[in-house]
């Protein structure tokens, strides 16, 4: 089991420091991200936890998951790796397809 953990439900007024002291009961926390919104900046209510060891990381979800924290029912679980990206960049932007650039 790997160690970063995914945190969702998180109130949207919850702060990187309130997910740190949320964590440490359980282990050491290495790092703590509340991910927002990148136009409005507001929370997007989850986030992810990077706990020191998996045996804490297992602590932490056992501990938390489905527990209330602010008003809302936190899901904990094991992070999974983020996909690949796939679109954008290039594309065709139409014009005259009987001419040659060359």
């Amino acid at each position: 089991m790997g160690s970063k953990l995914y945190v969702g439900g998180l109130p949207y007024s919850a702060t990187q420091a309130e997910l740190t002291d949320l964590f440490s009961a359980h282990g050491t926390v290495q790092s703590a991200n509340v991910i927002s919104d990148k136009f409005t900046g507001q929370s997007r209510g989850f986030g992810f936890v990077e706990m020191s060891s998996g045996e804490e990381a297992e602590a932490a979800i056992s501990a938390l998951n489905s527990t209330e924290f602010g008003g809302r029912t936190l899901t904990v679980n094991e992070a999974k790796p983020q996909a690949p990206r796939t679109g954008g960049g290039g594309g065709d932007f139409g014009g005259d397809k009987r001419r040659s650039r060359f």
